[in-house]
């Protein structure tokens, strides 16, 4: 071992981002196991020092110099110690260096294996560290396969100098969304785990939080936290509702969502295939919120419940359907937007 293995580790650091540290923990950690291997009969007193500073490997055999031997694995008598360390006494130890040559094929794989562990289990642990930080975050990754028979799709994903693969199963794909080999995709990152094969990043391109994020994305003031994103309701590839405020008085948050000329929303719309988006005014007054959440209908009146978690809306005879939406979704959306049972009736309604 000498100075060049160290400026190897170096290299290693400077080209993975691979700690020293952890590196000439893990190589200590290999030598030792091939020094073990290499004298079984010694294996319990096989002992490794790495030092960095100094740059030098020391692999040696240690034993406490004793009176009487009661443990000859660990242990050496006085008499014997002495004949190579004169001024030996008992509670000395005394040591003898191993030459690395000697430890055979057999040894020097199994270093060889513990270092190329160490090294990719470093990786994976750096790739684990920057995808978490990425958690509930937007990236943009490039389709590299689809799976004909399942419909799974891989996206090469990175996020600063670390590239992984993800996953994005059917179930987190838009409803008609057509999606090709090479399409670069911005991917929502629903969540990062640990398994035996590296981290595994859980992508979705149907959760609300795509659609938030796009909006972060698009509009300084939500970037800013001028206007705030309170509620998300979406049924991916179709219709989103969402509910802002403003925190500004000067600041109308509609308006600064929808962008000059309908630009901000037009660019998220487009970036979501032609979903559609309502904009509405959230409200601390809840006839107020729900009246608002079943735009684009008109809403004659909202009377909330003793239950304080639903409500009966009233609106005009030719908005009915308006108000309730293509197999319900205006009504459902709306519902889950608020968190009120909504049940609305037609102005000609009687009891």
């Amino acid at each position: 071992m000498n100075a060049e293995f160290f400026e190897a580790i170096a290299d290693i650091e400077k080209d993975k981002g691979i700690p020293q540290t952890y590196m000439l923990e893990k190589i200590e950690q290999a030598l030792l196991a091939a020094l073990k291997k290499g004298v079984p009969d010694s294996a319990e007193c096989a002992r490794v020092k790495v030092d960095a500073v100094k740059k030098t490997v020391d692999m040696y055999l240690e034993r406490e110099v004793v009176e009487e031997v009661e443990e000859p694995a660990t242990q050496i008598s006085l008499e014997q110690a002495r004949e190579t360390m004169p001024n030996a006494e008992p509670g000395d130890y005394w040591r003898v260096s191993v030459d690395a040559h000697k430890f055979g094929r057999i040894a020097a794989q199994a270093a060889k294996q513990v270092i190329i562990q160490g090294i990719r289990e470093a990786e994976r642990n750096i790739v684990y560290d920057v995808f978490t930080s990425k958690e509930h975050e937007i990236l943009t990754g490039v389709v590299s396969h689809i799976d004909a028979k399942n419909g799974t799709i891989a996206i090469q994903i990175s996020s600063s100098t670390e590239y992984t693969e993800a996953v994005l199963k059917t179930e987190e794909c838009v409803p008609g969304e057509r999606i090709r080999e090479g399409d670069r995709l911005k991917v929502y990152i629903v969540e990062v785990r640990k398994t035996s094969r590296g981290p595994q990043v859980m992508i979705s391109r149907k959760h609300p939080g795509l659609v938030k994020r796009l909006f972060e994305l698009e509009v300084p003031e939500i970037f800013d936290g001028t206007v705030e994103i309170r509620s998300i309701a979406r049924e991916a590839g179709s219709r989103s509702k969402l509910a802002v405020w403003s925190n500004d008085e000067a600041v109308e948050p509609i308006g600064a969502c929808v962008g000059p000329k309908g630009a901000r929303v037009a660019s998220i719309v487009e970036e979501l295939h032609g979903e559609k988006i309502d904009i509405v005014k959230y409200s601390d007054d809840p006839a107020e919120y729900i009246a608002s959440a079943l735009a684009p209908s008109d809403v004659i009146s909202v009377t909330v419940l003793e239950d304080g978690k639903s409500c009966r809306v009233v609106v005009p005879d030719n908005q009915l359907s308006l108000a309730i939406g293509k197999v319900g979704q205006n009504v459902r959306l709306a519902a889950r937007l608020t968190g009120f049972k909504i049940d609305i009736k037609p102005e000609s309604f009687t009891e």
